[in-house]
């Protein structure tokens, strides 16, 4: 128990010494893979695991700089994120939308190459999905997943107040979905949580 409340002692002591700096930040999103959509549940004739057609998206929010010791910083986020995917279903050609309206919250470490100019950072992102069931024709949206995790890596470039950056984020869960036709009983399932390639820019507080 002592050594429990040295440790955050410690912790308190590194952070109140710390020198934290704040951003607001903003990325456009490119998706990286194509997620599948799939009719699990329909006629043989009719089954089919295709790919959607992406769009580009965007976040916004906001970022802390905790510098730490030999050249280390801390970097926790917290962002809106929007984007959506497309599939048009063979035979009915009705348009389906993956809508993915998110928070999330990214905790990255970070080095410095050169200073405050030139970092890089890693660390593990988590999603809370804001999107609610939606109806498309006679599908409806029944989606399976709210909180799904994801990993970050990157690099940034700050010209005194001015952030220029750029990272990649993979998934370690997915975004599970079943659309289905409430007249047939066709399901189709979306099963993905893209990948994403960001650039950004933020500015200094």
């Amino acid at each position: 128990m002592n050594k429990f409340f040295s440790i955050v002692l410690i912790g308190a002591s590194v952070l109140t010494s710390a020198q934290i700096k704040f951003a607001g930040k903003a990325n456009l999103l490119f998706k990286t893979d194509s997620p599948s959509w799939e009719n699990i549940k329909g006629s043989a004739v009719g089954a089919y695991n295709e790919a959607g057609k992406n769009n580009v998206g965007f976040n916004v929010g906001l970022s802390a700089k905790v510098n730490l010791p030999a050249s280390f910083f801390l970097m926790p986020e917290i962002y809106y994120t929007t984007f959506k995917t497309e599939f048009d279903v063979p035979v009915s050609g009705v348009t389906l939308e993956a809508k993915s309206n998110r928070v999330d919250v990214p905790v990255l470490v970070g080095y410095k190459l050169l200073g405050d100019n030139l970092g890089v950072f890693i660390g593990p992102v988590a999603s809370y999905n804001l999107s609610t069931d939606n109806q498309f024709a006679d599908f409806k949206e029944n989606a399976t997943k709210d909180f799904t995790v994801g990993y970050q890596f990157g690099a940034q470039v700050q010209l005194q107040k001015l952030i220029v950056s750029a990272k990649y984020e993979g998934a370690f869960t997915e975004d599970q979905r079943d659309f289905i036709n409430t007249n047939t009983n066709e399901t189709i399932r979306y099963d993905s949580r893209p990948s994403l390639f960001m650039v950004g820019l933020g500015y200094e507080f």
